[in-house]
């Protein structure tokens, strides 16, 4: 994770303190005060926020610059934030321990992106919520940030398939404008999706 340690190693926060734009709009499908579990989290943006909601958030990343940042910024915002380094190549949540996952520009590479999601989706108590945000192929066209490498880049078809056990309630591929801090400026062709896990077998959401 040296890249993203250097990445976050700097002055301010490359990504801003202020949530993610899709995560804002779509935080009202959340449960209150419900657990939330913020893979690749970064310097903490959105987990911050999330907690100033009120939930219960668990933030997890691959680089330790980036967590000291975000229990940085949670002190500085007054709110509790759980924290720890991992890497997604082979961590896996408990099954069953959150109430949603937020992935917001979490692009891994081929060879362990499908089993990471799976098991990120394991994570999901019945009913509950996937908010994800990523860079889209055509983002190549574009310098507003994301890998520039298509492999890394996510597609709607590709996320179905990955994360096939959840139930589609929203999907976007298209342009829109990102103004995130200085790493993610501009206009921006992004993948966006919102799907739920099945219901119990008593049929509780």
């Amino acid at each position: 994770m040296h890249f993203w340690d250097q990445a976050f190693d700097t002055p301010g926060y490359k990504y801003g303190t202020e949530p993610n734009a899709f995560l804002r709009a779509q935080a009202h499908r959340l449960p209150p005060a419900c657990a939330v579990l913020v893979p690749g989290d970064g310097e903490g943006r959105n987990g911050v926020w999330l907690a100033r909601q009120g939930h219960t958030v668990f933030s997890v990343d691959g680089s330790a610059v980036g967590l000291g940042k975000a229990r940085a910024l949670a002190a500085q915002q007054g709110v509790l934030l759980r924290t720890a380094q991992v890497d997604l190549a082979d961590w896996a949540p408990p099954p069953a321990s959150a109430d949603a996952v937020v992935l917001t520009y979490v692009h891994l590479p081929p060879a362990l992106r499908a089993g990471a999601h799976r098991r990120l989706a394991g994570a999901l108590r019945p009913g509950g919520w996937l908010i994800l945000e990523a860079f889209h192929p055509l983002q190549l066209r574009h310098t507003s940030g994301g890998p520039q490498d298509a492999a890394l880049l996510y597609t709607l078809d590709l996320l179905r398939a990955d994360f096939a056990g959840l139930r589609e309630v929203l999907a976007f591929e298209g342009e829109v404008q990102l103004d995130e801090g200085p790493g993610h400026q501009g206009t921006a062709h992004v993948v966006r999706w919102v799907a739920q896990a099945p219901a119990d077998e008593g049929g509780n959401a």
